[in-house]
């Protein structure tokens, strides 16, 4: 049995942020955890990073966008909308792939948060020296 799903599926990551998009052609409508964008990313590059792929694309105003993101902060869930997005588009249309890597919207972000050790007061900040 097919069912006829409208919308493209798209999962972003970034740091410890997981973002599942849904993409539908439409007006530009976009929807972050039950939010406008403007509500929900309130800085302007924060904005800017997820919007990055649309600009990218020239699609900014054809695609009706919902998002749900968890984990991490505003920065990592920025990162992974705008992965999630990519990666939705690419399904959509692949033509926009060679678009896409060519602005490096396709690659992960795989960088992570070092883990603290112990005797250091961060993972790698020692205790201040003391001479006497």
């Amino acid at each position: 049995m097919v069912v006829n799903n409208p919308y493209i599926w798209g999962t972003g990551r970034r740091k410890t942020s997981t973002a599942r998009v849904r993409i539908k052609p439409g007006t530009g409508k976009f929807i972050v955890n039950g939010k406008e964008i403007e509500a929900f990313f309130v800085t302007d590059d924060t904005r800017r990073a997820a919007y990055e792929p649309l600009v990218a694309t020239e699609t900014r105003d054809t695609y009706d966008i919902w998002v749900n993101v968890k984990g991490g902060g505003i920065t990592g869930q920025a990162g992974a909308i705008s992965l999630g997005i990519a990666r939705a588009l690419c399904k959509e249309n692949e033509n926009l792939e060679a678009l896409l890597r060519e602005s490096s919207l396709l690659t992960r972000d795989s960088r992570q948060v070092e883990r603290k050790k112990y005797g250091r007061h961060k993972a790698r900040r020692s205790t201040q020296f003391s001479k006497r």
